[in-house]
C-alpha cells in the first residue's frame, strides 16, 4: 500500500508542477508578446501565418533595395537637371557675347576680347559636360566611368562615354535612365546640320580671336545658339519627366509598404488588450494554482501518505 500511496503522491506532484511550469511559459509568452508586438514568437506557433511574415520580410527588403537604386536614380538626375541649367546659362551668355561681336559698332581688337571670353565660355562648357554623378563617374557619359569628353593637343574636345546612359531598377519591372549622354543635347539640328556645340563654341572663339571675319562668324551663329538652347530646353524636359516617373513609382511603393506592414499586423500582430488580458488570467490562474498547491501539500494526510 505505501507503494501505491508513493507513487500517488509523486505524480501529484509532478502534475502540479508540470501545470505551473506550463503556466509560467504562458505568461512568459504573453510578456514576449507584449514586448515585442509579435503574437508569433516561433514559426510552430502558426506554420501558415508564419511562412505569410516571411514572404512580406522578403518583400520589405526588396524594396529597401529599390528605394536605395531609386534615390541613387534622383541624385544624378536632380545633378543632370542642374548641369543643364548651368548648360542654358553658359549658352545665353554665348549668345550675348555673340550679338557684341555681330554689331557694326565693335571693332577687330573689340571682338579679340570678346573671343578670350568665348574661349573661357567655351571650357567651362566642357568643365560641365564632365560632371560627376552621385557614385563618381561620368553624368553625361553613359556607363563610362571615365570622362565623358577628352581634349587633343588642338583643344578640340571628343566624346568618349557609352552611347546611352546607364539604367535603374525602380522595382516592380520598372526602370530609368539615370541621365543623358552629352550628345543627346550638345549635338543638335541646326540649318538642316548636325552641329556639335563644343565645336561650335570652340570655332567661334578662335575666328573672334583671330581679328578676322568675325562680325559675319558671330552673326551666322546667333540662330544656331538658340537651336542649341532649344535641344538643352527638350533635354531638360526628358529629365522632369524621368524625375516625375520616379515620383510615380515611389508614391507607389510607399502605398505597398504600408499594406504589406497593415497585413504584417494582421497576420503576426499582437492585440496588446488580448494580451493584458490573457496576462492577468494567466497569472490569477499561476497564483491560484501556486496557492492550492501549497495548501495540498501542507495537508496532514499528505504527510501520513509520505
Amino acid at each position: 500500500m505505501s507503494t501505491i500511496f508513493g507513487t500517488s503522491t509523486s505524480a501529484f506532484f509532478e502534475r502540479s508542477l508540470s501545470n505551473l511550469s506550463a503556466l509560467r511559459s504562458k505568461a512568459e509568452e504573453t510578456q514576449a508578446e507584449m514586448s515585442s508586438g509579435q503574437r508569433l514568437q516561433r514559426s510552430s506557433d502558426d506554420p501558415v501565418a508564419a511562412s505569410r511574415l516571411r514572404q512580406l520580410a522578403r518583400a520589405e527588403a526588396f524594396d529597401n533595395i529599390d528605394t536605395a537604386a531609386t534615390n541613387r536614380a534622383t541624385s544624378d538626375l536632380t545633378l543632370a537637371d542642374d548641369a543643364l541649367t548651368q548648360f542654358a546659362s553658359l549658352v545665353t551668355r554665348l549668345k550675348e557675347l555673340a550679338t557684341q561681336a555681330a554689331s557694326t559698332t565693335y571693332n577687330d581688337s573689340q571682338r579679340q576680347g570678346i573671343g578670350e571670353e568665348m574661349a573661357q565660355v567655351r571650357d567651362n562648357l566642357v568643365s560641365l559636360a564632365n560632371s560627376r554623378d552621385s557614385a563618381g563617374n561620368a553624368l553625361f557619359g553613359g556607363e563610362s566611368a571615365g570622362d565623358a569628353y577628352t581634349l587633343d593637343a588642338s583643344g578640340n574636345a571628343t566624346y568618349g562615354g557609352t552611347a546611352q546612359a546607364g539604367s535603374i531598377s525602380l522595382g516592380g519591372n520598372q526602370v530609368v535612365s539615370r541621365s543623358l549622354t552629352g550628345p543627346e543635347f550638345l549635338q543638335f539640328q541646326s540649318g538642316g546640320a548636325s552641329v556639335d556645340l563644343l565645336a561650335m563654341a570652340k570655332d567661334l572663339a578662335d575666328t573672334l580671336q583671330s581679328g578676322t571675319g568675325g562680325a559675319a562668324a558671330a552673326n551666322a551663329a546667333l540662330a544656331t545658339l538658340d537651336d542649341s538652347l532649344n535641344a538643352i530646353t527638350t533635354a531638360q524636359t526628358v529629365v522632369g519627366s524621368r524625375l516625375n516617373w520616379i515620383d510615380l513609382n515611389t508614391e507607389r511603393r510607399t502605398s505597398l509598404s504600408e499594406l504589406r506592414l497593415t497585413e504584417q499586423t494582421e497576420v503576426g500582430g499582437a492585440d496588446l488588450t488580448e494580451s493584458i488580458a490573457t496576462l492577468q488570467n494567466t497569472m490569477l490562474v499561476l497564483e491560484a494554482s501556486q496557492a492550492s498547491f501549497s495548501k495540498l501539500a501542507n495537508l496532514s494526510l499528505f504527510s501520513v501518505l509520505r
